[in-house]
């Protein structure tokens, strides 16, 4: 219906943060979330084009064969979308290009970087400049971190935040910029918008495990020139209640968990911006 707003999850293939992620954007505000799986979009019975914001959940899509989220880059740029013949590569950029919202956690960072939506330097989406490879502690890291945002980031996601305390899961979290010129770019856009801290929550640090992964100068999640499109490893739907804090029993803590402002500024610039 006109005047909502409509949001898609994507599910399977091995994603399985859906559900908290569609809560998440209920929390938010969103009006309808459809959990969508691949291949419903792969073979035309949904389209992009009839949703404002676009989430990639967390998960081991494809097994992370070939690298995590490598196989299904892959499959986005080259399948096509149904009988139509459309690429769905062309469905994904006119999505972007009609102002659209597109946030990925965890595995769908890595997807965004692989598909190269993120940074997406100078507009040029498909070019990808930077990875997610193997944690520097060569395991699987599941913890809480302390979380430092970017006050001049555009990104629309981390607005109004200074800083957050959330939870990480994943074996291929290392951001890895593909030069320093890269790097420097990033920094200069204010593109980075969140960084792996510790408490104090002052500097970033590759110390671990303040910074899970080894992730290149404190790198927890980056965004494209627009704002729009943001990818981060940590987990903001993992903590959309205080029982989800792990110190819930011994701390004073509000109601609602950290992670659920990302979801309300997105739902939010929706209903400013497209509606």
């Amino acid at each position: 219906m006109p005047g909502e707003v409509r949001v898609i999850v994507l599910a399977g293939n091995g994603i399985n943060c859906e559900y908290e992620t569609a809560y998440a954007c209920k929390l938010g505000g969103a009006d309808k979330i459809d959990i969508v799986h691949i291949y419903e979009l792969l073979w035309g019975e949904r389209r992009l084009d009839d949703y404002h914001l676009l989430c990639l959940p967390g998960g081991f899509l494809d097994g992370d064969d070939l690298g995590a989220a490598k196989a299904c880059a892959n499959r986005f740029r080259h399948a096509t979308a149904g009988s139509s013949g459309e690429k769905f590569w062309n469905q994904l950029i006119r999505f972007i290009e009609m102002g659209r919202l597109i946030l990925g956690i965890c595995n769908g960072f890595q997807l965004m970087a692989k598909l190269g939506l993120v940074p997406a330097l100078g507009g040029r989406y498909g070019e990808q400049r930077a990875t997610l490879t193997f944690n520097d502690s060569g395991r699987f890291e599941d913890r809480w971190i302390h979380l430092k945002v970017n006050p001049r980031s555009p990104c629309v996601f981390t607005k109004g935040l200074e800083r957050v305390y959330l939870p990480v899961r994943h074996g291929e979290g290392k951001f890895l910029p593909a030069s320093k010129s890269i790097m420097r770019q990033l920094s200069e856009k204010e593109l980075i918008c969140l960084l792996y801290t510790d408490e104090t929550y002052q500097e970033a640090t590759t110390e671990y495990p303040f910074n899970p992964n080894g992730s290149v100068e404190g790198v927890a999640g980056i965004c494209d020139e627009t704002g729009r499109l943001f990818g981060l490893m940590p987990h903001p739907e993992g903590y959309l209640h205080r029982t989800h804090h792990p110190r819930w029993t011994r701390e004073e803590l509000p109601e609602e968990g950290a992670g659920v402002a990302c979801f309300r500024n997105a739902v939010g610039y929706v209903r400013e911006n497209i509606l």
